[in-house]
């Protein structure tokens, strides 16, 4: 494994908890639950709380989410996406975690390979339990083997993995057309595009200075069915 400390995906603080999230496209008291933790008091029930689940380190200018950690809520926001409550699914991954036992393992490549049969098994040996019932909807069975879901599945193949197995780039899914990208090596982690590698937020600041269409697919290079869809997912 690489030495962590010298990996900017592990010990680079790239983005703030709203930042991470719009990138993500999740709301930020969500994104903060998961770097921070929670515990609710429902009147009338117990107590429940949840550990951090995403990777965060000391603030630097404002800054606290590594790569590593964006990784990891990139795959939660998968989860998201499929309607798996986390709080019902924590346990499954407390599980998937100790299984596979590698250090940030929802940012692993092991997830992909090895997850979805993981789940399916702590699913089996734990009936019908909501926890069970949460994991089992993350898997499905696809040539006799165990796979993730349709949603969960598109997210994962958007993600390219470094020779330690961890994630090294991820392409955001919100985008119907144009390819964004997220590398912790160009442009401090900020969404790119991956001709070209200008900055989304460089591109959408120009649109609302004035700038017309046409101008601002020759001035960043960006095709303009490129340029449209970064519009629509802003808007």
């Amino acid at each position: 494994m690489s030495d962590l400390g010298a990996d900017r995906r592990y010990s680079v603080p790239l983005y703030s908890i709203a930042e991470a999230a719009r990138y993500l496209d999740v709301s930020s008291s969500t994104f903060q639950t998961w770097v921070r933790g929670y515990q609710r008091r429902p009147k009338g029930r117990r107590p429940v709380s949840g550990d951090a689940i995403v990777t965060a380190l000391e603030p630097q200018g404002g800054k606290v989410i590594p790569f590593i950690g964006f990784a990891e809520g990139y795959v939660l926001a998968a989860l998201k996406k499929a309607g798996v409550p986390l709080q019902r699914i924590r346990p499954a991954l407390d599980h998937l975690q100790r299984t596979l036992g590698v250090d940030h393992a929802l940012a692993s490549k092991s997830l992909y390979t090895d997850g979805a049969e993981v789940l399916y098994d702590y699913a089996r040996s734990h009936g019908d339990s909501p926890e069970a019932r949460s994991a089992r909807d993350l898997v499905v069975v696809r040539n006799q083997q165990r796979v993730f879901n349709e949603t969960v599945d598109s997210y994962l193949r958007r993600i390219e993995f470094a020779a330690d197995d961890r994630a090294r780039l991820i392409h955001l899914p919100q985008y119907h057309g144009a390819q964004v990208v997220v590398d912790p090596e160009r442009s401090f982690g900020a969404p790119i595009f991956a001709h070209g590698a200008n900055r989304v937020e460089d591109v959408l600041a120009a649109f609302k200075a004035g700038e017309d269409l046409n101008t601002l697919s020759a001035e960043f290079g960006v095709p303009m069915a490129d340029v449209l869809d970064v519009l629509r997912v802003a808007a």
